[in-house]
């Protein structure tokens, strides 16, 4: 029965209880070490190039969420300014509204009074 973990270049990887340990196995009659350590090499060469995309990218994405953030404050800051100045302006206006209420008010009492001094 041949070896499950075995591979052509002879390393093999076993299974590990732990997910942070990983075994090989180099097998000497069936591969050269130089050739596997080239090869791992090349592995670790590329495995850094990835990390330093992703470092690269991080950072890239940090720097646009601070833009955000500065953006949202400040956007924040500038609906608070509007909902104080439209309070204001509704303020003002239901005073305006309560002062046309009573002069008409007025006005008609004023009409009705005279409609009816005028009839006599």
């Amino acid at each position: 029965m041949a070896n499950p973990y075995r591979s052509r270049e002879g390393l093999s990887a076993r299974p590990v209880g732990s997910s942070d340990e990983v075994q090989l196995r180099i097998d000497p009659l069936h591969g050269d070490l130089d050739e596997e350590i080239s090869g791992l090499h090349s592995q670790v060469r590329r495995l850094k190039a990835v990390a330093q995309e992703i470092e690269t990218e991080t950072k890239a994405q940090n720097d646009l969420i601070s833009d955000l953030q500065i953006t949202l404050s400040q956007a924040g800051a500038g609906v608070k300014n509007g909902m104080k100045r439209l309070n204001r302006t509704i303020q003002q206006s239901s005073n305006h509204i309560v002062h046309v209420i009573v002069f008409g008010l007025v006005f008609f009492t004023f009409v009705y009074l005279w409609s009816k001094l005028s009839r006599k």
